[in-house]
């Protein structure tokens, strides 16, 4: 039942959409086909990843007073609750930035598994109002053939994730440094350095469409998180945190 209604409500429709982009785009390109509706759903759940990184910008900039808090107050049911009242002061949901990562989720998964198949062996998916194009180029702009693995797009696949796993890390100050754990600041590290090596094996198991797939919306994600965090530190900067309730608009 669940398999059936996500199929109806997420696969279906961006398979279909993915078959009428490439019938219509020059050559047929799968891989242009591919570039435009990952971009496209980015772009439909974007007030939701939007919300999200603001909200996740918004309680970094206010991780002073949250230590502040932690430093001087022992009591933890006390310490959750002035927490709690500092996020409602500046009108921060904590649980907002979870809630919306998950809504995007099967949107996210859907695209994951249209790409990773053949259009030929899904067109029974196709609604009765879509064509199927004569011809399909999945050789991306004659360079890539996307129905095989790539090692040139999985590495980039690799590299894109990197740089969007490096830029959503806030930045610390020698002061935090040193008053943060090893073993979290080696965490961090295993993260950001094992998550792209282990995108880039598991990309060279799947056809290049998928690696493409991935390489946009990472890259997408970086300009995303790029242009919060860019308005975040004006914020932070001002050092209007008293007003920061009525300046929490970051885009």
């Amino acid at each position: 039942m669940i398999s059936a209604v996500f199929n109806e409500i997420f696969f279906r429709p961006l398979f279909n959409v993915l078959v009428f982009l490439t019938g219509i785009l020059p050559w047929h390109d799968l891989g242009l086909a591919v570039i435009l509706l990952t971009v496209g759903a980015r772009f439909l759940i974007f007030p939701l990843t939007h919300r999200a990184a603001k909200t996740q910008n918004q309680m970094k900039i206010l991780e002073p007073e949250l230590k502040k808090i932690k430093n001087e107050i022992k009591d933890r049911e006390e310490q959750a609750r002035l927490t709690m009242e500092l996020y409602k002061k500046h009108g921060i949901n904590p649980f907002l930035s979870v809630f919306f990562t998950f809504l995007q989720l099967p949107i996210l998964i859907a695209l994951y598994l249209v790409f990773r198949e053949n259009l030929i062996s899904n067109a029974g998916h196709l609604y009765s109002f879509i064509s199927f194009p004569a011809a399909i180029h999945t050789n991306f702009l004659g360079l890539i053939e996307l129905s095989q693995p790539s090692v040139f797009l999985a590495v980039l696949a690799g590299i894109s994730q990197f740089f969007q796993m490096k830029l959503a890390q806030p930045p610390k100050n020698p002061a935090e440094k040193k008053e943060t754990p090893d073993f979290a600041r080696l965490l961090g590290l295993q993260m950001t350095y094992f998550m792209p090596v282990f995108l880039i094996i598991i990309a060279l198991r799947f056809p290049a469409a998928v690696s493409l797939y991935w390489t946009t919306v990472s890259l997408f994600a970086t300009v995303h998180e790029g242009i919060v965090r860019k308005k975040a530190k004006k914020i932070y900067d001002r050092g209007n945190q008293a007003n920061f309730g009525n300046n929490s608009s970051l885009v």
